[in-house]
């Protein structure tokens, strides 16, 4: 009793709320430079390198690291794989942010972004590609967003509500797989409209299957580490059986992953051998293309199937956050690297730093925004009033 208080405001001037804080504001101030001044004002963005870190990291990253949703849903309601229930709601929670902040990121990238809903109101154009990825991702992001909802209702005490919601579960996870499946894949079949552009050695018809398969890839191994993540800070938030959960996702799902990515590897193969590109592996992008293929997909697939024979879950987490880390530099080489090959150097396509800064702006609004609901809503435990169900 005769100790003083401790100042409400020393829980709030943590390191991480003061570099959150800083990263906001310079945020707010590019954002503002970019839609008064235009794209010029804040991108190194031209006709000869339209994409640039905005499409290349926070459009086909951000997707497929939000692939965590469609994956484990699918495990846990279509397979029946239930030891991983406790995955299932930080996993769609993840999936709805990264969705949600890819819509955001395309209002910095389109030159004139209030005509998103156009190809939906006004011309539709049916055979596009980029139709289709629109369609799908606003449709899966809603998905998305009911999935999430009965955590909300919980929170908020809308049991009816919520139990409506519930009874969709099935439906919502079959329906989110086949969106998930189209416009995964089809992000990757953009890049076949741009045979001359893009390097052979990354260039394939397979290519759609190639972002696909990634996608699930990506999917386990950000279950893997956002679980790890939220053990390390939110341990205080779970109930018991996520607590005990944590060993059997981390197993489960790198023994998937495991698995996906030694397939995922010999695909790579045998498209190398279909298009003969042999030749182009003993050229300066054939040595960074091996460092992609061996670096990021042949020892991480290594490393899981270590990590579950010797059931060791630091192994395991290392191991996923080394293949996010490979899933963000094949995207970056098909944006980016291997995009414009043939282009001098002086005419390649580097980020302006503002590009970065609302690269970075955008994942913190992601952090703040996961660790708002986390610490409020019932998604790292259950609702003593819906235990039961």
């Amino acid at each position: 009793m005769t100790q003083e208080p401790t100042p409400t405001t020393s829980r709030y001037l943590t390191p991480f709320n003061v570099v959150a804080g800083i990263v906001v504001v310079v945020g707010l101030i590019i954002t503002v430079l970019r839609f008064t001044g235009g794209l010029s004002t804040v991108t190194h963005l031209s006709d000869d390198n339209p994409w640039g870190i905005w499409i290349g990291f926070d459009l086909l990253v951000g997707v497929a690291l939000a692939a965590g949703g469609y994956v484990t849903s699918a495990a846990v309601y279509i397979f029946g794989m239930k030891r991983f229930h406790a995955a299932v709601r930080p996993a769609i929670l993840t999936g709805f942010l990264g969705y949600a902040l890819v819509v955001l990121a395309l209002h910095y990238d389109v030159g004139r972004p209030w005509r998103l809903p156009y190809p939906f109101l006004v011309s539709q154009g049916t055979t596009s590609l980029l139709f289709e990825v629109a369609a799908c991702v606003a449709l899966y992001l809603t998905v998305l967003f009911i999935e999430f909802s009965p955590a909300a209702m919980e929170w908020l005490g809308l049991k009816r509500a919520r139990g409506l919601v519930v009874r969709l579960t099935l439906l919502l996870t079959i329906f989110g797989v086949m969106l998930s499946t189209l416009h995964q894949s089809s992000l990757g079949a953009l890049f076949l409209i741009a045979p001359a552009k893009l390097h052979p050695l990354w260039y394939s018809s397979y290519i759609p299957i190639y972002f696909f398969i990634t996608s699930i890839i990506a999917g386990l191994s950000m279950v893997i580490f956002e679980s790890g993540l939220s053990h390390k800070f939110f341990k205080d938030k779970m109930d018991e059986e996520h607590l005990a959960g944590k060993n059997v996702v981390m197993l489960g799902f790198g023994k998937a992953a495991a698995w996906v990515l030694a397939g995922y590897f010999f695909i790579k193969v045998i498209g190398i051998a279909a298009d003969n590109q042999w030749h182009y592996l003993a050229t300066g992008y054939g040595a960074w293309y091996l460092v992609e293929l061996l670096g990021f997909v042949a020892l991480p697939a290594f490393m899981y199937a270590v990590g579950v024979r010797e059931k060791n879950t630091t192994i395991i987490r290392w191991t996923a956050a080394w293949t996010v880390l490979g899933i963000v530099v094949n995207r970056f080489n098909i944006c980016l690297v291997a995009f414009n090959w043939y282009l001098p150097s002086d005419q390649r396509y580097f980020p302006h730093w503002m590009e970065i800064g609302i690269s970075v702006f955008i994942v913190t609004i992601g952090v703040l925004a996961f660790r708002f609901i986390v610490t409020r809503m019932p998604i790292l435990y259950a609702h003593p009033d819906y235990e039961a169900h």
